[in-house]
């Protein structure tokens, strides 16, 4: 990463560019265009293998010579992908075979993306075949700046090729039958293999899959479609070994982040969030959150946006005046050290070309070409910001094994939306203005002084070591419901429940009671609490929770459970476990959260009006404030410091009030009066 560090540093400005969807007069236009953005580096090939390869074996580089030069020529550098995300209508004729295979054993068509099977020997070796060309080819050109392994790694195949690439996986990790129907509990239902020939992925069943197999399923896609980026990854970086590779993630449910973020050189994500929802902006929060916690605090990439509107939703709302200029800043002031978008000029054909770009249908008399023009060179003013980093003491868990685990089958809740779930947590936080790492409970847990863990229904003995070590040495811990409950394999912890977390909570949860749709139930502070005047509503769900060694901080006041605790407060050793055995409204569950940062001492980065987003980055020497009003009218903010504002280079004065219209944003930098103590954040490591 340093070295495209070197070649582009600064805040990066650009977009995804498809010039082989248009005429060669127009890349001319592009490119001046571009210029006049400011935009300095485009993500090209994406979706170019059928105009790189026609035929199999046939290449015809020379419109991608061309446009490589052309922007060079101009200072705009190049993210080169490999385009094995489309394969080309010639490799499903000639090799039907490379076609995925959906759950129910129909093979895919073409005419779309992704419908590649990822255990295909013919399509690994045409991926291969056409990267190798690539990296040869362009591995020495100066607007080389990074490489872009495929796109949005997505896809799942239940072909035969696949069957046995699964049964293989599963041998590499039990070793023996034996293992294998002691892990899954075959002895269930009379599933018990005796030959690996009776072990497949899981294709329709009559009922529910086995849970334990369909996690296992997860786990094997998610590992066979890195598998393809590494091996990409190592051939790329053995031809050009000092350019950096990256894939592009969204928040996609068959591909574990926090796995693959090792494997590459820097985080790259594609971020969409929909105008139409109100919370849509703290989602997007918790989404770059996550982005820089996945590598230890790196800056990291916003590789794609919507200048506008999108077409993938029922309505696609536009992005107001001003909104797209914060969510840019927004994904900077969570650690971006690159703002870019799909794509620059909106395609004419296609089935997104309602989808909005940076350079719209409408031209350069357009609001958004506008607006985009003008990001592009305001972004230059904050360019020092980049490589800057996160100091945070809360850390909230983000567990890609328990997203498959506790979305399974045949629970008390089956339509449990664990995003929703993390979301509402995460949203406590944010409207806390604190700083908040992303994390899972197999990472190093010391830093924090506040975890929070929603319904962590999956958890390893290690995982529940790790929690009990980070409470008993002072941390403050807020778990909800459904958490401890089942191991790795998807199997009850004994001891009752929460088996995992019992001990922890000194709890003990005697039967879970989902409550029915649109049903609540009163909750209010338990006696002389240091909750004082709770009171919430409660939903979804309740525990039948028998206090141990722990006190009741909040009980039913209603139903069969009135009386009983509803949230309760254990000490062990030097820290507090707070559980949650119900789904809290949103307002009570913030109280909640922040009478726990209070217990920490952990405290807001700046004050701000409700609806203006606060962060901080910091370098040794400077501190970087940002402000970002997502308010629908002006927000107050007296400031507690003395700085400048790099957008406007207006200087500040401590105690002074700063007015941000609605949609604004300010970056206030301001010198830090102890060097040594400004880049220790949590996770820089």
């Amino acid at each position: 990463m340093n070295t495209f560090r070197r070649r582009l540093p600064g805040v990066v400005y650009g977009g995804d560019y498809n010039p082989e969807q248009w005429p060669r007069e127009v890349w001319r236009e592009d490119v001046r265009l571009m210029r006049e953005a400011g935009v300095r580096l485009v993500s090209l090939g994406v979706f170019s293998w059928a105009m790189l390869e026609p035929a199999d074996g046939t290449f015809d580089f020379s419109w991608l010579d061309e446009i490589t030069d052309l922007l060079w020529a101009n200072g705009i550098h190049v993210n080169l992908a490999t385009p094995n995300a489309a394969p080309p209508p010639w490799l499903a004729t000639d090799f039907p075979e490379t076609l995925s295979v959906d759950r129910q054993g129909v093979r895919h068509g073409i005419g779309s993306r992704g419908h590649f099977c990822p255990s295909s020997p013919v399509y690994r070796d045409r991926s291969r075949r056409i990267a190798t060309q690539l990296a040869e080819r362009y591995g020495k050109h100066p607007g080389l700046a990074m490489w872009h392994i495929g796109n949005e790694y997505h896809s799942d195949c239940f072909c035969d090729r696949c069957d046995d690439a699964f049964r293989t996986w599963l041998r590499q990790r039990y070793g023996t039958l034996d293992e294998l129907n002691q892990r899954w509990g075959t002895a269930f239902w009379s599933q018990c293999y005796s030959d690996w020939a009776q072990v497949h992925l899981p294709r329709p069943v009559r009922g529910w899959v086995n849970p334990s197999r369909e996690l296992d399923f997860s786990r094997f896609t998610s590992e066979l479609l890195l598998e393809l980026v590494i091996r990409e990854r190592d051939l790329l970086h053995g031809i050009t070994p000092d350019v950096p590779a990256t894939t592009n993630f969204f928040q996609c449910r068959l591909t574990d982040s926090h796995r693959w973020a090792k494997e590459l050189d820097v985080v790259a994500f594609d971020c969409y969030p929909d105008p139409g929802k109100p919370d849509s902006m703290t989602v997007a929060a918790f989404q770059y959150d996550l982005m820089r916690s996945l590598r230890g605090g790196h800056p990291w990439m916003l590789m794609e946006q919507a200048a506008g509107a999108v077409s993938q939703w029922k309505t696609n709302q536009v992005k107001g005046p001003g909104r797209m200029r914060l969510g840019s800043y927004q994904a900077v002031a969570h650690g971006a050290d690159a703002v870019m978008f799909f794509q620059w000029r909106a395609s004419r054909q296609g089935q997104e070309k309602f989808h909005s770009a940076m350079l719209p249908h409408g031209g350069e008399k357009t609001r958004t070409w506008q607006d985009v023009k003008a990001l592009g060179n305001e972004l230059r003013t904050v360019d020092e910001v980049a490589t800057a980093r996160t100091r945070a003491q809360v850390a909230i868990v983000w567990d890609w094994q328990n997203w498959w685990a506790v979305e399974g089958c045949a629970h008390p809740d089956n339509a449990y939306d664990y995003r929703d779930t993390v979301a509402r947590h995460y949203r406590a936080l944010w409207n806390s203005q604190v700083a908040v790492d992303v994390v899972t409970l197999d990472e190093d847990l010391s830093p924090y002084r506040v975890l929070v863990i929603p319904n962590q229904y999956l958890m390893s003995r290690h995982q529940s070591s790790a929690v009990r070590g980070f409470v008993e040495g002072g941390g403050q811990l807020v778990v909800s419901y459904f958490s401890g409950i089942v191991d790795e394999d998807d199997r009850i912890v004994e001891g009752g429940y929460p088996g995992a977390l019992r001990e922890i909570i000194g709890a003990h949860v005697q039967e879970f009671s989902p409550l029915p749709a649109e049903a609540t139930v009163p909750v209010q502070a338990a006696g002389k609490t240091a909750l004082g005047g709770f009171f919430a509503t409660a939903s979804v769900w309740q525990d039948d929770l028998d206090t141990e060694t722990a006190r009741p901080l909040a009980v039913y006041r209603k139903g069969h459970l009135t009386g009983k605790a509803a949230v309760t407060e254990h000490e062990l050793g030097k820290g507090r476990a707070v559980y949650v055995g119900t789904r809290l409204d949103d307002d009570a569950l913030e109280a909640l959260v922040r009478h726990v940062l209070d217990r920490a001492d952990v405290r807001p980065v700046h004050a701000a009006p409700r609806g203006v987003e606060v962060t901080e980055r910091r370098t040794q020497t400077s501190a970087y404030l940002f402000l970002l009003n997502h308010r629908q009218d002006k927000g107050t903010i007296t400031l507690d410091r003395s700085g400048t504002d790099l957008i406007t280079g207006r200087r500040l004065q401590a105690g002074e009030t700063l007015v941000l219209d609605a949609a604004d944003v300010a970056v206030v930098r301001s010198p830090l009066a102890a060097p040594q103590d400004a880049d220790r954040p949590s996770s820089d490591s």
